[in-house]
């Protein structure tokens, strides 16, 4: 089905249309609608409830990215669906809930290092977001024993419990002179403002049914919704609507979920879906006034994607590690690694162990099956402990994202990810993937193994904020160059990511956008 080949049908026009209902969509629909502004989001996959939230590696599945396929390219092809979310609440349904702040020299790389690009902003500029949101939301650690974390309030609640799997591993860094500490977790240690604690029963990568983790369907799309805000889900955005002349957007244009093409108007339009559709949106929003797409006349929309590569390595111990307890993500975190020329890398340490999957038992040792294999999970189920180091992807602009010449079922263009990691991100991974060998054999594991190549994790770029448009989409509360009415919000406006999980940054970053729209509204809605 083609969209040229039905009828539109308009809706009347709204305030704003916000594009995505996950973090970036929910905060600013929430501070919206608190304002009386009339609010339509558009949600390209299903309603989730929280009830809707299962324990289990199989339904978890279907928070991941269920949309148009995405082709992987270059020479060193990205990750993509399983870092993308689907449906309300977006990725932070499925995200591990590790909340790590950005640090002071993140801002700065080109300045203090010579590579990437210095962000329009600094971190005392969001210091005082982040220490909103980790009130409002509820973050467990211990600043204290965090010796890298950059300036901010203490958490508000204490660490959460760890296992023996914690204790054994840290004494393996703390052998080779390496320190840990508790990792910052968006999931509740103590009841919470009427939220229940987390159970530590691992299962965070399928969503958290108890509301213990952090996410959109517990607070900001609720109190949406109850001020008046309309979710449209499974309604798949296909163009931003631009007034005749091409110097505003008017609406975005969207397939229901019956198949119907709609319009939406509004005097605000925004963008938080994740970057990968949001560079696919403006690029396929091409006019005569925008042949290269909207908001792309310095050629920067789909330019400098980032995202993670990471090593993962196992050891098997023999004793009981309790390694079926404890989060998805980690119980502690290592950042001596960190700030330096040729590139940062943080150590989550000590996940809780499910059988198969992301961090599964059963990937663990790839070549094994039959009876080899339930003798290997038999003893790695008691057994087995992890780490990861995720390392820095530098800024480059033919790490981009372009139109594909295969369609969608609309008849619409997909998009294509060209990546390749440059030779210092490869060695990085090495120096990495080395390091990590010598704690896990300083704890005294016994055999080992460790990743041949890195995984990919997160995803943000493309839509990069800046000081002008010569080499970015738009400036530091997401306002596009090209466009006064037209806002980006999420991780592609992220000039750097340094060597931490986005959502944390996430939040802050569209608290502050959602803070300059309320002061500056008349000069967006005009």
């Amino acid at each position: 089905m083609s969209v040229a080949n039905r009828s539109l049908e308009y809706r009347e026009k709204v305030d704003a249309v916000i594009v995505g209902a996950g973090v970036a969509g929910a905060i600013l629909a929430a501070r919206l609608s608190a304002e009386h502004k009339k609010i339509v989001i558009l949600e390209q996959g299903p309603n989730w409830q929280l009830g809707d939230l299962l324990s289990s590696q199989i339904w978890s599945r279907r928070l991941k990215w269920g949309g148009a396929p995405v082709e992987l390219k270059g020479a060193h092809p990205a990750g993509h669906s399983f870092n993308m979310g689907w449906g309300s609440g977006g990725s932070a349904i499925h995200h591990f809930a590790q909340w790590p702040r950005l640090h002071v020299e993140d801002f700065r790389m080109k300045t203090l290092f010579g590579r990437g690009v210095d962000w329009p902003i600094a971190y005392e500029d969001l210091r005082p977001y982040y220490d909103r949101v980790q009130e409002q939301v509820g973050i467990s650690g211990d600043h204290v024993r965090e010796p890298w974390r950059p300036p901010g309030e203490p958490y508000p609640l204490p660490p959460l419990k760890s296992f023996k799997q914690a204790e054994v591993l840290a004494n393996g860094f703390q052998n080779i002179g390496l320190r840990t500490g508790p990792t910052p977790l968006a999931i509740l240690s103590q009841n919470y403002k009427g939220r229940a604690a987390c159970l530590n029963d691992g299962w965070c990568d399928a969503g958290c049914p108890i509301g213990a983790l952090a996410q959109p369907l517990l607070s900001d799309l609720p109190t949406s919704l109850a001020n008046g805000a309309e979710l449209r889900t499974q309604a798949a955005a296909t163009r931003v609507l631009l007034s005749g002349d091409g110097r505003r957007a008017i609406g975005v244009e969207y397939i229901d979920h019956s198949g119907t093409p709609k319009r939406q108007h509004a005097d605000v339009v925004i963008l938080a879906n994740n970057c990968v559709q949001g560079v696919r949106l403006l690029l396929n929003s091409a006019t005569s006034h925008h042949p290269h797409g909207v908001g792309n006349s310095s050629d920067a929309v789909g330019r400098y994607m980032l995202t993670h590569f990471s090593a993962g390595l196992a050891g098997m111990f023999d004793i009981d590690m309790q390694n079926h307890l404890g989060t998805t993500g980690s119980a502690l975190i290592g950042q001596d690694a960190y700030a330096r020329p040729e590139g940062s890398y943080s150590w989550f340490i000590a996940p809780a162990h499910k059988l198969s999957d992301v961090l599964g038992i059963a990937n663990v040792d790839e070549v094994l099956f039959g009876s080899a294999l339930h003798d290997f999970v038999r003893r790695a189920a008691k057994g087995l402990g992890s780490i990861t180091a995720v390392g820095e992807q530098a800024p480059r602009a033919e790490n981009r994202l372009i139109l594909s010449g295969t369609k969608d079922a609309y008849g619409l263009p997909i998009a294509r990810w060209d990546n390749a990691l440059d030779t210092r991100e490869q060695t990085l991974f090495a120096t990495m993937r080395a390091e990590g060998l010598r704690a896990l054999k300083a704890a005294g594991a016994g055999q080992l193994w460790a990743s041949e190549r890195w995984v990919y994790q997160h995803i943000a770029g493309g839509l990069r904020m800046g000081a002008g448009p010569a080499d970015s989409v738009c400036d530091s509360y997401g306002r596009c160059h090209d466009m006064p009415n037209l806002i980006l919000a999420g991780a592609g406006l992220f000039p750097t990511q340094g060597a931490v999980n986005p959502t944390f940054t996430v939040h802050a970053l569209t608290q502050r956008t959602a803070d300059h729209l309320s002061e500056h509204w008349g000069s967006y809605a005009i």
